[in-house]
């Protein structure tokens, strides 16, 4: 019984190559993806939530200095719409809770031919809740919108990556 265990794991490991898969950063830094993220220029984004988003992406695509990488191959475009919204209305006529929409448009532009080389959408939202106190309220809505530009973040960067390894599928 314990033979047989230890061939079918053995062959599991051996299926493993055949199913398709491929690691998304192969090579580490010096992997073609990995260079392709890190020659993306983020452009600047309008407003608080649009300066998150891009310090969020320039730590996620890894270029040197202030985002801006020193050969850029492409340009990151954002526009970000911010929406906070309450529901939820207490017995009282009061919000209980709050809704927080962060969605974005971005467009990946190749610098030398100016074609948009992806042209998509991302977004998160947060549900928090209204309490007693002002101050808790604030400081809850900063932490949802911080925490949304960050999820957005990745997965604006997870999108251009399969792009730049060549999976349109996504």
């Amino acid at each position: 019984m314990r033979k047989a265990r230890l061939l079918a794991a053995a062959l599991a490991v051996l299926a493993l190559p055949a199913c398709g898969m491929q690691p998304m950063y192969a090579g580490g830094g010096s992997g073609e993806v990995a260079r392709g993220l890190s020659g993306i220029q983020v452009s600047a984004i309008e407003g608080r939530s649009g300066w998150l988003l891009r310090n969020a992406l320039v730590d996620r695509l890894g270029a040197s200095g202030a985002g801006e990488s020193a050969n850029p191959r492409y340009r990151l475009d954002v526009r970000v719409d911010d929406q906070l919204e309450g529901f939820g209305l207490l017995s009282d006529d009061t919000i209980g809770r709050e809704r927080r929409t962060l969605r974005t448009r971005y467009q990946l532009v190749d610098l030398e031919s100016e074609e948009i080389v992806l042209d998509a959408t991302a977004g998160s939202d947060a549900g928090i809740d209204v309490v007693s106190s002002d101050y808790a309220t604030i400081a809850a809505e900063q932490a949802a919108l911080e925490n949304l530009t960050k999820d957005v973040a990745s997965r604006i960067v997870t999108k251009i990556a399969l792009r730049l390894r060549g999976d349109t599928s996504q």
